[in-house]
């Protein structure tokens, strides 16, 4: 399902089993070829999109900014510099692996970080995906939305009423929203995962889809688990080749085998979940009926004799009449002899 039928069609009274965004990132960085393994990679381990992120340097940090990343992971203590590393694709490279997912089976996507670039990847996706950085920059956040299509937005590191304004921006323009709770530590702690948010976020922004973006190092895969479990229903995580890369997002990235690990436990949980209408199983109907009671004479009861309470009791099986209808029973006489520890019929007492 594409992205656009999966926001249209959510239901929030119903958990689904996410929409997976492998969030290649600059991971590529710079090799056409290696961008085109990730897609491809993505695509085999049942991602339903991957989405790039498309800036310059010069646009989107100055030369001055510190870094805020693991420099244990990544030694690069200058924004500007890490960006200027991997800022090399531009309008005809994104248009080729566009081309490249079109023939993979997945949806491209690329978070733009400036007009430029959200001007040419207009033509490229159906949907926009916001920063957590960008949250803020209401602005741009209003120009992304001029172009009518749904939009994504993170919300790492924002209070509640930084999201708020940012919601109520977007919502003057009537794009459809996806919210996705997020925390900006490059990798994320379990601890700090704060998962429980995504209720409240549920709960505070009803209209929107909700959605997690992860950076916990992706070990059992269990965190995107319980994300969903919490109601998470598109889930962006970094995605990578080789997790024993050094630097950017390799470190606290899934690969196509995480994710193919992800969706064995998807389809083990929503088997252990199965339906979410309340009803009896066609499993259970041994148990219905002989595991439940039935109306039982606790003595024997005379042919003709007005039944009352002292004459009955209840026991298994269920193939008599219900206790629940001992009301209908009470006060009418037997049409035959009831024999001590007979299972109550209809037949056996007199209707009028």
């Amino acid at each position: 399902m594409k992205l656009v039928d999966f926001l249209s069609n959510y239901n929030s009274r119903v958990l689904t089993r996410p929409y997976i965004i492998a969030e290649a990132g600059v991971n590529h960085e710079g090799s056409m070829e290696l961008a085109k393994r990730l897609i491809d990679e993505a695509a085999e381990g049942g991602a339903q999109a991957i989405k790039f992120q498309t800036y310059k340097a010069e646009t989107i940090a100055s030369k001055d900014s510190p870094y805020y990343w693991d420099i244990t992971k990544e030694p690069t203590r200058s924004q500007f510099e890490l960006f200027k590393k991997y800022d090399k694709f531009w309008k005809g490279e994104y248009e080729q692996l566009a081309l490249h997912c079109e023939s993979a089976g997945i949806e491209f996507m690329s978070t733009p970080f400036d007009v430029e670039s959200a001007n040419f990847l207009n033509e490229l996706m159906p949907v926009f995906k916001i920063s957590s950085s960008d949250l803020t920059n209401l602005p741009f956040i209003e120009y992304m939305c001029r172009f009518g299509k749904p939009v994504i937005l993170s919300t790492g590191a924002a209070f509640k009423w930084e999201v708020m304004q940012a919601v109520e921006t977007i919502a003057q323009f009537g794009n459809s929203l996806c919210l996705m709770h997020c925390v900006l530590n490059y990798p994320t702690l379990d601890e700090n995962a704060n998962l429980g948010m995504i209720r409240d976020m549920i709960r505070l922004f009803p209209d929107a889809v909700p959605g997690y973006s992860d950076h916990t190092l992706p070990k059992d895969m269990h965190t995107l688990e319980v994300a969903t479990l919490l109601g998470a229903a598109v889930i962006e995580k970094h995605f990578t080749h080789d997790k024993t890369l050094p630097g950017n997002d390799h470190y606290h990235a899934m690969d196509m085998e995480d994710l193919k690990h992800f969706w064995k436990r998807m389809d083990r949980t929503f088997g252990l979940l199965g339906t979410f209408e309340m009803t009896a199983l066609a499993s259970e109907a041994p148990a219905r009926a002989n595991a439940r009671r039935s109306l039982v004479a606790a003595k024997n009861i005379p042919h003709g004799k007005v039944i009352e309470f002292s004459d009955l009791t209840w026991k298994r099986p269920a193939s008599g009449i219900s206790p629940r209808d001992i009301d209908q029973v009470l006060g009418k006489k037997a049409s035959r002899i009831i024999q001590e520890d007979e299972v109550l019929k209809w037949q056996m007492i007199e209707i009028n």
